[in-house]
């Protein structure tokens, strides 16, 4: 807003301060990094949300096939083997969902 007609509006999530896109390697170096920092939490690489990304939907129960459209992968496996993580609520909920199927 304080750019005025200078600021470049292409619907970007994270763009320079102008509107021109980042690019992604300073944006993991230096951008991400401080805002790691800034929020106190644990420092982790900028590649690392898609790990999140994909075991927070698998774990909410979205089909794994839709979890690797939005990531991008052309086979499933790659979704399945390398950017899922098991948490032990979802093997919780597995129990769970087996017990019931098993009940009379």
């Amino acid at each position: 807003m304080s750019l005025g007609g200078a600021y470049k509006d292409r619907d970007f999530v994270f763009a320079k301060e102008n509107g021109d896109p980042i690019q992604i390697n300073n944006f993991g170096q230096r951008s991400f990094a401080n805002l790691i920092e800034s929020a106190g939490v644990k420092k982790i690489r900028f590649h690392d949300l898609r790990h999140t990304c994909a075991t927070l939907l698998l774990a909410k129960g979205v089909n794994p096939k839709i979890v690797q459209e939005r990531l991008g992968h052309s086979d499933i496996s790659m979704t399945l083997n390398r950017y899922s993580h098991v948490t032990p609520t979802m093997q919780d909920q597995a129990a769970r969902l087996l017990g019931d199927a098993l009940e009379i």
